[in-house]
């Protein structure tokens, strides 16, 4: 085992370690249970705290899990429940459309595509699954964000910033809110050219059954196709395939 891939394995046992005990885990018992030194232990801890995945209560000495490793189980278990029943609407999105058909969820500032039916087009839009893309250069991201409160998109852009991929991408905090503002009226997102000069995506919301956005379906493709006149009629069938979704998850 090289000296890389024993370290990851190292400290992902010390994670799954912490996870058992809720109370918290000193660092001598770690050490001890995964039978490392205190020094090795110690190191790859500060590893994982300054990722997020675990932290340390300084007046107990005790180590948590992170806010990280919550959030990635989060968007684990939502995708996971979201998969099966998401395929055959992105393959009638695709189908329908010509493009490729995204299912995206928020994590830590990203929308990360979880699964996705690629258009059949020689020259056609594809964002790997498992990439992230920052909310707001983002059909999706803004989709569902466009659900919160403007209290709570306030707080996101407090803490992750506005990232501009293009020279489209929006970069103030009031061209947010008026983007936001648009998206409520009409029902759907648009990533104009936000993320990637030449793609263009439309985006809505699949809402959960306790009325929170979960996560959401877009049609992407590229900009020369996705006319004003084909962003209309994708708008309605993202809007309407996201409508039954959020109908099902209701069941």
């Amino acid at each position: 085992m090289t000296t890389a891939v024993q370290s990851v394995d190292r400290a992902l046992s010390l994670l799954e370690l912490i996870a058992k005990d809720p109370e918290g885990t000193r660092l001598s018992d770690l050490a001890r249970a995964a039978g490392l030194a205190p020094s090795t232990t110690h190191r790859l801890l500060m590893a994982l705290e300054q990722r997020g995945f675990a932290q340390a209560d300084a007046a107990t000495g005790r180590w948590h899990i992170g806010r990280r490793a919550h959030t990635v189980g989060a968007a684990w278990g939502t995708a996971r429940t979201l998969l099966a029943p998401a395929m055959p609407y992105l393959r009638r999105l695709r189908d329908a459309t010509r493009e490729t058909a995204n299912l995206g969820v928020i994590e830590d500032g990203h929308v990360i595509t979880v699964a996705q039916a690629e258009s059949r087009e020689i020259m056609r839009a594809i964002s790997t699954p498992g990439g992230g893309t920052p909310i707001f250069c983002s059909g999706m991201g803004k989709a569902i964000v466009a659900t919160w409160d403007d209290s709570q998109i306030d707080q996101l852009i407090d803490l992750y910033g506005l990232t501009a991929a293009t020279a489209r991408s929006l970069t103030a905090r009031a061209a947010v809110h008026r983007e936001i503002a648009r998206i409520r009226t009409e029902g759907t997102a648009l990533d104009d050219e936000e993320y990637v000069i030449g793609l263009r995506c439309v985006a809505a919301a699949i809402m959960g059954p306790e009325g929170e956005a979960v996560a959401a379906l877009s049609v992407s493709g590229l900009a020369a196709r996705m006319t004003p006149d084909k962003v209309t009629r994708c708008a309605h069938l993202v809007s309407k395939m996201a409508e039954e979704m959020s109908g099902q998850m209701r069941l």
